[in-house]
């Protein structure tokens, strides 16, 4: 991974502690806050943003499909805003009803550019593309990080997520990896004084969460003492494109997954048992949970 944006200098800089290495996702996994920032901050700011005040109940349902509901949940926030976008265009319903929904074309030429999916790596892009829907898509982002600050707090780690993070303390290197902006990672983190427990805080500004795994922990660590803990079929993504174990906290089952992880998923992976039947019955169970068709096309 030779290219990386300059903000992942610490993660790339990360020398091993301890023997083993756990990378965790935060929103969903950590913290049950998925919901409260999708329902209240992210669905109200797409629906003003982008228009679609005459569509709002089906702007609210697809983006909850893509954000919360399946296979693309925790996916950073543009390509989830554009498949949003693309999910309404095609609805009969929506259709109907004449709203004209953007092809957001300038923001997929930002995602396909190679910059970091952020809003550090929109205005670097901005700079030698302006234009207004990039203008949108920069205030509409802002927006949400708004109502995020202003709206989600008091939200705990989950049961036993805390006594977790104690027990690997001694036994691996915890780094956080997340598509959220750094700032917001570091606040809930430190809210809860569980930012203790990480080496390193790492958001959206570091880069992709495959990009996360590859610079703090691979080579650094034999693959089977680096363990991604996550909610969402992209933090399996991450894991399997860097040839590292897995330990899915499952959606709607969250308090179950972290005891389960506590208790003996923890221990099977220091003691080298993890990998084999018991991932991989882990594995099954959770993808089965989250859907690739919304339920209006069935």
């Amino acid at each position: 991974m030779s290219s990386y944006p300059p903000a992942a200098k610490p993660l790339a800089d990360l020398q091993p502690r301890q023997p083993f290495f756990v990378g965790i996702d935060s929103d969903g996994c950590a913290f049950d806050s998925m919901e409260i920032k999708h329902k209240e901050c992210f669905c109200p700011n797409i629906i003003k943003w982008w228009d679609l005040q005459a569509v709002s109940k089906y702007a609210r349902e697809a983006a909850e499909f893509v954000n919360l509901y399946s296979k693309w949940r925790g996916i950073n926030r543009w390509p989830a805003l554009v498949m949003v976008l693309d999910l309404l265009r095609e609805r009969p319903e929506v259709v109907a009803r004449r709203a004209p929904i953007t092809e957001a074309k300038e923001l997929k030429a930002f995602m396909a550019s190679g910059q970091p999916l952020s809003d550090a790596g929109l205005k670097a892009y901005m700079a030698e593309h302006p234009h207004p829907e990039l203008d949108k898509a920069l205030d509409w982002s802002k927006a949400v990080n708004a109502s995020i600050a202003d709206m989600v707090y008091g939200v705990p780690p989950f049961p036993f997520m805390r006594e977790s993070l104690q027990a690997l303390q001694g036994k691996a290197d915890v780094v956080v990896v997340s598509a959220t902006p750094t700032e917001a990672l570091v606040r809930e983190w430190e809210e809860h004084d569980i930012a203790k427990y990480a080496r390193i805080i790492a958001g959206q500004e570091m880069g992709s969460k495959k990009q996360h795994l590859a610079l703090a922990a691979k080579g650094k660590y034999p693959p089977d003492r680096i363990l991604m803990m996550g909610d969402a079929p992209g933090d399996l993504e991450a894991a399997r494109a860097n040839g590292t174990l897995f330990f899915p906290i499952n959606p709607g089952h969250e308090d179950t997954s972290w005891e389960r992880f506590y208790r003996e998923g923890l221990a099977r992976f220091t003691a080298g048992t993890y990998a084999g039947a018991y991932e991989a019955a882990l594995i099954a169970e959770f993808e089965q949970l989250l859907p690739s068709v919304p339920p209006w096309k069935k």
